[in-house]
């Protein structure tokens, strides 16, 4: 085929070819982003629905497991609670023995010993018996002992048998008393 046009029409042929291939290619593309928006798009709604119901999953596990979890927590609370309790009240019902013998050392007059102590607790918390025997070199020390015993308000029913007594010097004595706290 034989081109008889002039060249100035040939060179706008050229170009309305040329624009109508950009248009054309313009047009491709345009098509193509749209394409992509609406895939994103699509992909987007898709996730953010998974997501949501995920997070719904989510929640209601962490309920459970935070119902049962918290359950158990003041479950071990109260067991807890409930063994600090009578470890308090087991403390709190005992006798110190320091404390008695040191009492008992004070009470004590010079010259005078100790050769058995013996301390049995009693069954309402919080008292016990003491059962003490020594020497005393005469009797006017050990009415001291009497006395200083009779002093300490925490003894009580403080008995010397009569037998105490009877001697004047060198006396072998006993003596029984109960201990409140």
């Amino acid at each position: 085929m034989i081109n008889l046009l002039p060249s100035q029409e040939k060179e706008i042929l050229r170009q309305e070819e040329k624009y109508k291939l950009v248009l054309i290619l313009g047009i491709l593309f345009l098509i193509f982003l749209i394409c992509l928006i609406l895939i994103l798009f699509s992909i987007k709604i898709s996730i953010s629905g998974q997501l949501e119901a995920q997070k719904i999953l989510l929640s209601q596990g962490e309920e459970r497991f935070k119902g049962t979890q918290i359950q158990n927590l003041e479950e071990k609370i109260i067991s807890s609670n409930q063994i600090l309790s009578k470890l308090s009240s087991f403390y709190y019902s005992q006798i110190s023995l320091t404390g008695v013998l040191e009492k008992i050392s004070q009470s004590l007059p010079s010259g005078a010993y100790l050769t058995i102590f013996n301390f049995n607790s009693g069954v309402p918390s919080g008292s016990g018996q003491v059962s003490l025997s020594g020497f005393s070199p005469s009797r006017e020390i050990l009415f001291e002992f009497k006395t200083n015993l009779e002093k300490e308000e925490n003894f009580q029913e403080i008995y010397f048998p009569p037998s105490n007594w009877v001697k004047p010097t060198d006396i072998d004595f006993l003596v029984n008393f109960k201990i409140k706290k």
